[in-house]
């Protein structure tokens, strides 16, 4: 299998000084794209003791402090974080021909933050967060439609669902972004943004070799 990728490049007039505003841009374009799906669909990588795991997760949330995303804090990527905050996220745009690869570190949100954004989410998924102990064994899919049976019974549709206190947001705090097109020959475009910690506010700017 091999493709051809095409002539639109991404020149330096295209870039922005700061890696969030080009993501930003990315961002808006990938959602428009017919052919994305779940444009906000990013991969993550977490590392252990027995080693690294990856995982697809949703990014809820996206300011100039980095990129959040809500979990259980019970499962297998945040129990990994506690112990490793240094993660990776891969936003991979094929359809476009794009991707991004992000490094940070992982921190979790504020309880406001996060009964903020849980108050946000359709009842049923609000119900499945109580339903569901993440990353623990399953007996059955049963039990776990079980389970979904007694917490719809104690917060009925219509009702206020609380936010489980073991369920909340991390933010990624970016300590480099890189920017990927694909281009003819594999002559592809990468352009990466870093900076020294997630503290500093100025970011440098430099091209790779495909």
């Amino acid at each position: 299998m091999r493709r051809s990728y095409g002539e639109i490049g991404l020149p330096d007039s295209a870039l922005s000084p700061d890696p969030i505003e080009q993501f930003h841009l990315w961002m808006a374009q990938a959602a428009d794209n017919e052919f994305v799906v779940e444009a906000n669909a990013m991969v993550l990588t977490t590392v252990s003791q027995v080693g690294p795991t990856t995982r697809s997760v949703l990014l809820k949330d996206l300011n100039p402090a980095g990129f959040t995303f809500f979990t259980n804090y019970g499962s297998r990527k945040a129990r990994a974080i506690e112990s490793n905050p240094a993660v990776s996220l891969l936003f991979p745009w094929y359809a476009m021909e794009r991707q991004v690869a992000i490094l940070g570190n992982a921190e979790k949100v504020s309880a406001a933050d996060s009964d903020a954004y849980f108050a946000t989410r359709p009842w049923g998924s609000q119900i499945g967060a109580w339903a569901s102990t993440q990353s623990d064994e399953l007996t059955s899919r049963e039990e776990l439609e079980a389970r979904y049976k007694e917490f719809a019974a104690k917060y009925p549709e219509g009702t206020t669902v609380p936010r489980p206190d073991y369920w909340g947001g991390f933010l990624v705090r970016p300590t480099t972004i890189e920017f990927w097109q694909g281009r003819y020959s594999r002559l592809h475009d990468r352009v990466i943004y870093e900076r020294a910690t997630p503290q500093e506010i100025n970011w440098s700017r430099r091209r790779l070799f495909p």
